[in-house]
């Protein structure tokens, strides 16, 4: 949420909770953290993608989860500063008028939607063979979907319809005056027949505190700027309005988190997608850097850090550049100097780390390019694009759903039967242009970061000495001409 919130202070924030025992005390923590929106979802929902064990086993009806949020945010006094949205299985405008009664002020409406333009519940998001042609990038299968937007328009018109009818029966003018009256649903079963008997009051019972019972539009208090965001932002808006190039020098704490995406976020706003020029902004840090270090930075942006940073490094990357290089005053041989879930969700740019990172480094990385020296469990996971090369040891469950991008790993740090996922990926030789890809990236590691290891091994570089893992498959070519899909890898000269 705090991530979110620094890269774009205008959005609406929503987070979604699974339908669980205790998902009350965490929506009151989620609206405590500073998000507009919690949605919780049901059991009865859920994509085509999911496996069996999860659509029929994970979370619990939504009026369960329903009710423990209304009463723990209603109980706490948090309920007016935030919107409750409920999913998971609603279809009929009864369906939404009892979730707003219970406390919902929105409502999402997802496989429904889908059949109503067609989708046949085939259960193949995930495998680019949808037979509706809805969830599929295949030409064929695409041209198969020919459903008019009028059936899914005319389908909302009916639920629509029906929620004014049982509005008008209950008395009541708008929906708004049905947020929250709990008081006007009662049980009408016991359960069904040949079954035990199942008691309700606790969905249909009022809460006891004197809050407001929906959304108010109270402002949240929580102060979600960091002063050190806010003095990039200063310092580098000559170079964002007229691409003057900035070179600006902090001392960095860990209290200072998502650092650099305010400016990032005025660039795109400014400049769009293409960012500014390469070299325009420079950021030299020492400390110990927060959470989210360099997250969401775009093009033009390099961050060079000399100490060591927390989770999430290059979060979100769009373009930018990040270097860490440990302390001078570190001593020993293998620092370990960055955290988990680095360049999580990257789609360009690149991040380059003189020492170990922790777990899940790389992690759904869909473009970007990165050296690092050592990486714990589960590296490279669900990647889908982008270049990696590690110059140390990795730990098990590497490449475990990486379906996209490239991997070099040192052969003589690798266990390939007991630490690379084969599922989806393969391992092989290096080509001539591996080895000038892979080449390339090390000498600019070695530039940036000062690296030992780096210069180790260029210093006798020999393209026998790493091992390829890439996909078993090619990632789908979606190209007008067919052409392949390149590899994002900036380089900056």
């Amino acid at each position: 949420i705090y991530d979110l919130r620094q890269i774009n202070p205008r959005a609406d924030i929503s987070v979604k909770l699974v339908a669980q025992a205790g998902v009350g005390t965490i929506a009151a923590g989620v609206a405590k953290a500073g998000a507009d929106i919690i949605l919780i979802s049901g059991h009865n929902g859920g994509t085509g993608a999911s496996p069996q064990s999860s659509i029929k086993y994970a979370g619990v009806a939504w009026e369960l989860g329903l009710a423990d949020a209304q009463h723990a945010l209603v109980n706490s006094g948090l309920r007016g500063r935030v919107r409750l949205r409920i999913d998971g299985g609603l279809r009929t405008g009864r369906d939404v008028v009892i979730a707003a009664l219970m406390g919902a002020d929105e409502f999402s409406f997802g496989t429904v939607a889908a059949v109503a333009v067609g989708c046949v519940m085939a259960r193949a998001c995930h495998l680019n063979t949808c037979p509706a042609g809805i969830a599929t990038q295949d030409p064929k299968l695409r041209a198969k979907f020919k459903t008019p937007p009028d059936h899914l328009i005319s389908y909302m018109n009916f639920v629509a319809t029906e929620v004014r009818e049982l509005l008008a029966q209950l008395g009541l003018n708008s929906m708004q005056e049905a947020i929250g009256r709990v008081d006007l649903l009662h049980q009408v079963k016991e359960g069904l027949e040949g079954n035990p008997p199942i008691d309700l009051w606790r969905l249909i019972t009022p809460p006891d505190g004197d809050g407001a019972r929906r959304y108010t539009g109270t402002p949240n208090p929580l102060k979600t700027t960091a002063p050190l965001n806010q003095t990039l932002l200063n310092d580098a808006m000559s170079a964002i309005e007229t691409g003057d190039r900035v070179d600006i020098k902090y001392t960095i704490t860990n209290q200072d988190r998502t650092f650099g995406a305010l400016a990032a976020n005025e660039i795109t706003r400014r400049r769009g997608s293409s960012g500014i020029p390469l070299n325009t902004i420079l950021i030299r840090t020492r400390g110990s850097a927060g959470q989210s270090y360099g997250a969401f930075s775009v093009k033009g942006m390099h961050f060079k850090l000399i100490g060591e940073a927390n989770d999430y490094v290059g979060k979100g990357l769009s373009g930018g550049e990040i270097s860490i290089a440990p302390s001078p005053d570190y001593h020993g041989e293998v620092p370990v100097i960055a955290g988990n879930a680095i360049l999580y969700g990257a789609t360009s740019g690149a991040v380059f780390i003189a020492g170990r990172v922790g777990e899940r480094f790389a992690v759904r990385n869909s473009g970007a390019a990165a050296v690092v020296e050592g990486v714990g469990d589960h590296g490279c996971e669900y990647m889908t694009g982008g270049v990696v090369v590690v110059l140390g040891s990795i730990g098990r469950n590497f490449g475990a759903g990486m379906s996209g991008g490239i991997a070099y790993l040192l052969r003589n740090e690798v266990d390939l039967t007991h630490q690379i996922n084969h599922s989806m990926v393969t391992t092989g030789d290096l080509d001539r242009a591996d080895m000038d890809v892979v080449r390339d990236l090390i000498s600019r590691h070695v530039k940036l970061t000062r690296s030992v290891c780096g210069k180790k091994v260029l210093a006798n570089f020999d393209l026998t000495h790493f091992i390829k893992i890439a996909p078993r498959q090619e990632p789908l070519d979606t190209t007008p001409q067919g052409e392949p899909v390149p590899i994002t890898m900036p380089i900056v000269a």
